[in-house]
């Protein structure tokens, strides 16, 4: 095997584990493609497929959580999150490999800060709650947007959204996060895979991997704390964030 695969494959295997305590795969996912030789383009086609399966088992623990909303919210929220996906999706269809190397220093600065500061952000939003309108389709939007061209940080970012919402309930705030990332990962995964940028032998055995962490992440959690964790994700994407920046020249 070579260390392209055995990287990837340790690269997966920790998106699962991290990703089920903590969130953030996504910043091992995608720098692991980039140093594999990959495009970054295709590089964060492929990472988007790699992590896909995680959030359906996300959702179905929550599913007794997500029955609390009337069909008419959750075809609704979808149906924003399905048409913000899928625009952010074609935009990445159209950036070339160098125009997406030129912002994704940020877009990695700006995940990797919400994923940090992802209490304090959530909890700013609950204090401006009051003067934003429900369910705002607009805001809905333009994160699904953002997730489509970009899937890291997705997870904090709709967390803070659903408390500028005014939601209070932390177990419905997951449902609906795992929901809706499974839709616009869907969204996203089939208008790559159309396009034909997805490495599929390497987005195969990252998949695998991710699985397996995942299962092990649960039993990890328990031995670790998760501050680690998290510090160790920030790291990477800090890390990564100051190599792509460096790139640039």
């Amino acid at each position: 095997m070579s260390l392209d695969y055995i990287v990837l494959i340790l690269a997966g295997f920790g998106a699962g584990v991290v990703n089920t305590i903590a969130g953030g795969g996504t910043f091992l996912t995608f720098p692991a493609l980039v140093w594999a030789g990959v495009p970054p383009v295709a590089a964060n086609a492929t990472s988007t497929v790699a992590v896909f399966p995680g959030y359906l088992g996300g959702t179905l623990g929550y599913i007794t959580e997500l029955k609390t909303l009337s069909r008419r919210q959750l075809i609704r929220l979808t149906a924003i999150t399905l048409a913000g996906g899928l625009v952010g999706s074609l935009l990445l269809l159209v950036s070339s490999n160098e125009a997406f190397s030129l912002i994704v220093p940020f877009l990695l600065l700006f995940a990797t800060t919400a994923f940090l500061f992802g209490a304090r952000l959530k909890a700013w939003a609950e204090r401006a709650a009051g003067g934003f309108r429900p369910e705002g389709a607009v805001g809905l939007f333009l994160v699904s947007l953002y997730g489509g061209y970009f899937n890291g940080g997705l997870g904090i970012v709709l967390l803070a959204l659903f408390a500028l919402w005014g939601w209070r309930d932390i177990h419905l705030m997951n449902g609906v996060k795992s929901g809706l990332s499974f839709a616009l990962s869907a969204i996203s995964v089939v208008t790559f895979a159309v396009a034909g940028i997805v490495v599929w032998p390497m987005a195969m055995v990252m998949m695998v991997a991710a699985i397996i962490g995942g299962y092990a992440g649960a039993h990890v959690a328990k031995a670790i704390p998760a501050w680690v964790v998290r510090a160790i994700v920030a790291a990477i994407g800090y890390g990564m964030s100051v190599i792509f920046l460096l790139r640039l020249f």
